[in-house]
């Protein structure tokens, strides 16, 4: 498949990063010749120099025999331009833009056709969104849904104190009494995927897969006292600050933005005069201790500086704040974070990715591509979710006779209205959804791939 990638900044590098992976024929389209030469370095791409909207330089780009382009420019009306000329030139192209603007976003959902746009993404929308899921629902360091919000592989550290803390997983039943699974645990800093026999030790990383409706009687036999956010610091007053303080006020909780910038902040309280904008550095611990730090239930730093953020977070650990939530933009920070105590990291590129790589996997095979894609353990393995149709192999068989994978864990089946959490006698049909858990950077195309 020919992918082109118009614009090479943070999330250009990351879908870069991903699909060259697995092998595309990727072009990327800049304008700045020294950020090309060092892709066409590090990865396998060709490398046009130019606008990306003008016809000559998606010519030069092979747009006519492109099979997607991708345009991630940090101008929307660029990447609408570009995704409008090159449908213009090639019809039967696939189009997906960033649109990041709020007041872009339902025109362009409304004219899409007009646009020539097959999908379009917001990473700073979809960021937020993540963000107020974990302040709704603390105790975790991470959530991914499946199955239309009724699965879920959540991800808690193992404290000290810990229930769970020497506890092998064939005991863990008797402890939090209800029915999950754990699909991988990472150990300094590696992802494992463990065994009955597994004894989880502290500081250990565990990706529970388990129904929604469990995941409070998990939290509440494990002894994780969380209470509904009733105030919120956000620290930086960028895209993702307006997105995230619009969920929550709506949701009657109190938001306190703090920006340095003072146009920014007069623009937020235009557009969001229920919330509390305060003009300020966010690194100053006295102004963050007038703001009240020390009686927030959740920190959330959005500042355009991962280590600022790092920074701000780190002391809101040492003032004990119930929940932190730290924006990080820099993939090869995962490792160094991995002891941090900054609780919670969010990264808009990695999550805006794994909707684009659903979407081209499932442009190379029509049939039997993963509805959902998320990537967890740092990184180091997939959750993907399949849905079950005619064409799948071994339906009504028990997974006792299936020969799976190396390195392939079917974690969950949803039977539309009724979740398991398989075992040997499990059986999965026509209709149902599999999620699946995979590692050692192990792609699926496709459901049929799961087996030997």
């Amino acid at each position: 498949m020919k992918i082109i990638v118009a614009g090479d900044g943070k999330v250009g590098q990351t879908l870069i990063r991903e699909l060259s992976d697995e092998k595309y024929d990727l072009i990327l389209i800049d304008t700045n010749p020294d950020v090309l030469a060092s892709m066409v370095e590090k990865y396998d791409v060709l490398a046009v120099c130019g606008n990306c909207a003008s016809m000559d330089v998606l010519e030069k780009a092979g747009v006519d025999s492109a099979d997607l382009l991708i345009a991630v420019t940090s101008a929307d009306e660029i990447n609408m331009l570009c995704c409008m000329t090159a449908h213009g030139m090639n019809p039967d192209l696939h189009t997906i833009a960033r649109i990041r603007n709020p007041e872009y976003l339902e025109q362009v959902y409304a004219m899409s056709d007009q646009f020539g746009l097959s999908m379009v993404f917001n990473p700073e929308k979809q960021a937020a969104v993540e963000i107020d899921r974990l302040i709704k629902f603390p105790g975790f360091l991470q959530r991914d849904t499946f199955a239309k919000g009724r699965v879920e592989i959540v991800e808690f550290r193992i404290g000290r104190d810990s229930k769970l803390c020497d506890i092998a997983l064939n005991d863990m039943y008797a402890i939090i009494k209800c029915k999950v699974l754990v699909c991988a645990v990472v150990r300094e800093g590696k992802a494992l995927a463990p065994d009955g026999n597994f004894v989880l030790h502290e500081g250990d990383k565990i990706y529970v897969t388990a129904s929604t409706d469990t995941l409070a009687a998990l939290l509440k036999n494990l002894d994780i006292i969380t209470h509904k956010a009733r105030r919120v610091i956000i620290c930086g007053g960028g895209k993702i600050s307006y997105y995230l303080a619009e969920e929550l006020v709506n949701s009657g909780v109190e938001v306190q933005i703090i920006e340095k910038d003072l146009e920014k902040c007069k623009r937020l309280a235009e557009q969001l005069p229920k919330a509390c904008i305060v003009n300020g550095d966010a690194s100053d611990q006295s102004l963050l201790e007038s703001e009240g730090l020390a009686g927030c239930d959740a920190l959330v730093t959005l500042t355009g500086m991962d280590e600022l953020n790092m920074v701000i977070s780190l002391y809101g650990n040492s003032q004990k704040i119930p929940q932190i939530i730290t924006k990080i933009d820099r993939v090869g920070n995962s490792q160094i974070l991995h002891d941090l105590p900054i609780g919670s990291t969010i990264c808009p590129k990695e999550l805006c990715s794994g909707n684009i790589v659903r979407y081209v996997r499932a442009i190379q095979n029509q049939k039997g591509a993963a509805s959902t894609i998320h990537s967890i353990a740092g990184g180091q393995a997939e959750a993907l979710e399949f849905i079950v149709d005619e064409n799948t192999l071994h339906c009504n068989e028990p997974l006792k006779n299936l020969k799976i994978k190396k390195g392939v864990l079917i974690a969950c089946i949803n039977h539309g209205s009724r979740i398991e959490i398989p075992g040997g006698d499990s059986k999965f049909r026509v209709g149902d959804n599999l999620i699946v858990v995979t590692a050692n950077g192990k792609v699926l195309y496709s459901i049929n791939e799961i087996f030997e």
